[in-house]
Formats: C-alpha cells, sequence, structure tokens
C-alpha cells in the first residue's frame, strides 16, 4: 500500500477528528483565503475555492467560518497574507516527501520544516526532486462501516459517474478520478454517499518497502509534519508491509 493512501488509512482509522477540529479548520481558512485571492470569491468562476469550499463542508466546518475565509481573501476583512508553494524532501528510509504548505512567512517555514526533518532522518531537496514520483489524481474516500451498500455496488456507482478506479484498502474505499472529471464524480456520488475525505491528491507512482524500524521514524515523522499549521498535506510514497503494521500495531496496544 502506498505512502499517500497507507498514511490517510492509519490516520483514518486512528484518530478521532474531534481532536483535530481546530486545527483542521485552522488550514482550510488558509486554504480558502488563498484560492478566494488568487481567482475571486466566486465558485462558479473559480475551481480551486469550489474544491476547497467542498472539502471545508466535508469536514462540517461551519458556514460562517467558510464566508469569513472567503472576505479575507476577497480583502472583504482583514487578515494574514497567506501564500501557497511546495516543498519536495527525504525521510527515513529514502521515501519521498512532498509538501503542500500554506503560510505567511516563508522563511520561517523553511526553518521550522528543516529543523523538523533533521531531527527525525530527513532532509529537504531541491524542486523537482520527488515530484516526478507522484501524478496527480481525485480521491474520495469513504469508510466501509459507515455505508449500506456493499463493495461492489459503491463501484458500479463510482464508475458510472466517471470514476476512474475503485480500490479497497481494510475499511476504506478510495475512488479515483481524473483530476477534471473530480468535481464532476463527486457531486453525482454526494446525495449518496458521506465521504470521509475527497481532494486531489498526489499519488505515488512507485513504493519504497520500510522495515520495522524504518516505518516507526516515518510514521512519528508524520504525525509530527501533520501538526505544523503550514503544512496543509503530505504526501509521500511508502509502503509498510502488513507483518510489520501488525509489529507497530501490538506496540501500540502495549
Amino acid at each position: 500500500m502506498a505512502g499517500h493512501s497507507k498514511w490517510h488509512n492509519i490516520r483514518h482509522q486512528k484518530k478521532k477528528e474531534d481532536k483535530r477540529r481546530a486545527k483542521l479548520f485552522s488550514k482550510l481558512s488558509r486554504r480558502i483565503s488563498v484560492a478566494a485571492r488568487e481567482g475571486g470569491g466566486d465558485p462558479d468562476k473559480n475551481p480551486d475555492l469550489r474544491m476547497a469550499i467542498e472539502k471545508a463542508k466535508d469536514k462540517n466546518m461551519p458556514k460562517e467560518n467558510i464566508e469569513r475565509a472567503i472576505k479575507r481573501g476577497t480583502g472583504e476583512l482583514e487578515g494574514v497574507d497567506y501564500e501557497s508553494f511546495t516543498y519536495e524532501g527525504y525521510g527515513p528510509g529514502g521515501v519521498a516527501l512532498y509538501f503542500e504548505i500554506t503560510t505567511d512567512n516563508r522563511n520561517r517555514t523553511a526553518s521550522e520544516l528543516r529543523h523538523i526533518l533533521s531531527e527525525n532522518g530527513g532532509n529537504l531537496g531541491q524542486e523537482g526532486c520527488v515530484a516526478w514520483m507522484f501524478d496527480e489524481r481525485g480521491q474520495l474516500l469513504l469508510k466501509k462501516d459507515e455505508i449500506e451498500k456493499d463493495s461492489e455496488a459503491v463501484m458500479l456507482d463510482a464508475i458510472e459517474a466517471g470514476a476512474e478506479d475503485v480500490i479497497e484498502e481494510n475499511n476504506l474505499i478510495r475512488i479515483m478520478t481524473d483530476p477534471q472529471d473530480y468535481i464532476d464524480v463527486k457531486e453525482q456520488l454526494d446525495d449518496e454517499y458521506d465521504f470521509s475525505d475527497s481532494d486531489i491528491v498526489m499519488v505515488p507512482n512507485n513504493e519504497v518497502d520500510l522495515n520495522y524500524k524504518e516505518a516507526r521514524k516515518v510514521l512519528e515523522l508524520m504525525n509530527e509534519l501533520e501538526e505544523h499549521d503550514d503544512i496543509q498535506e503530505v504526501y509521500t510514497n511508502f509502503n509498510i508491509p502488513e507483518s510489520v503494521m501488525q509489529e507497530l500495531n501490538k506496540e501500540e496496544i502495549a
């Protein structure tokens, strides 16, 4: 199982969303504000804003928070001036890391990110060093225990809506789309399904298998990176074999 999906799998199964809600809303607000500033405040004319709003709604972000974020982006309300960009680097075991950043201070973020990586066996790299290892895809996530239909029915609905692939991973079902078809597919399925997460993501096209020691370090690093306010998303290409995952689960239970 590739890194981005593996991390989402672990995160969705082992973390409670309410513990992350305040930090999550802050990150979503930044994303909405940047999209509104760069493309205007009308989601019908601004696809990036539309996707940012859809993601915020998926996470049950209050309507008034969304509206304030849009107004900060368009200048109707005062607020911090954020910018979005990407960084690339490597983690323990040589795994690729692709960061989506939204910050009001690029130098501060770069310094803090370098520190986190150096403390956890990783480092920042040059632009383009790992981007070629990822493909941009639309992704819709469902938890099996939260839907009434079986996996085969979900697959038929997804393909009929225009999805390219449906992948089962433990309790998760991933519906994959072409980035250009993402919004249309999601809108066709929204009435039938309550997605636990959905977005345009970077999916790795190769994998790095991790042993127990490497996997433990990578998961510790991913947890720390996710806590950083300026990091919107981290995409990576690690693969944790099932036997190693079982060892990690035993350690957590103990």
